[in-house]
């Protein structure tokens, strides 16, 4: 398995594209519960095939994440050979990222003393589907990358 197994979750949310996907295999519903009660190891590996596809799917889609802890935001714009990060921090210690306060204060005080950021532009030292697929797993999130071109936008 190249990445990591859907969660139950989201197999159920994506219940039409596994039974798409096992019908492009010639796998009906009766045959697959045949598969799952008489050889559960060929099902446990349909399902890693399934779940590396969707991840393969997603990550090659994936333009911009984010990451989100109490003085720091992590942004990064991936591109298809390099990877662009942004890197603000928060010298004032009670500001919180997490929450919408802290956003507020941050549009307030984005050119002041308090503010710290870092721009950074690096190639994909490993494949750029599984560099990203690690900054998810460290806890980056998938997003649209408003905020990553407001900024981007201001300070240019």
């Amino acid at each position: 398995m190249k990445y990591k197994r859907l969660t139950k979750e989201q197999f159920e949310e994506l219940h039409q594209e596994f039974a798409t996907f096992l019908a492009t295999q010639s796998i009906d519903k009766k045959e697959w519960d045949a598969i799952k009660t008489n050889t559960p190891e060929v099902a446990e590996q349909q399902l890693d095939v399934f779940s590396d596809l969707i991840w393969e799917n997603v990550l090659t889609n994936a333009q911009y994440l984010e990451h989100f802890s109490k003085n720091h935001i992590f942004l990064f714009h991936c591109q298809e050979k390099v990877i662009e990060s942004m890197v603000i921090k928060a010298l004032v210690t009670d500001v919180d990222f997490m929450v919408k306060e802290g956003m507020v204060w941050l549009s307030d005080n984005l050119f002041t003393e308090t503010v710290e950021m870092h721009l950074g532009k690096k190639e994909y030292q490993e494949e750029r589907n599984a560099a990203i697929f690690n900054l998810i797993t460290e806890g980056a999130i998938l997003s649209d990358g408003q905020l990553y071109v407001q900024i981007n936008t201001i300070i240019q």
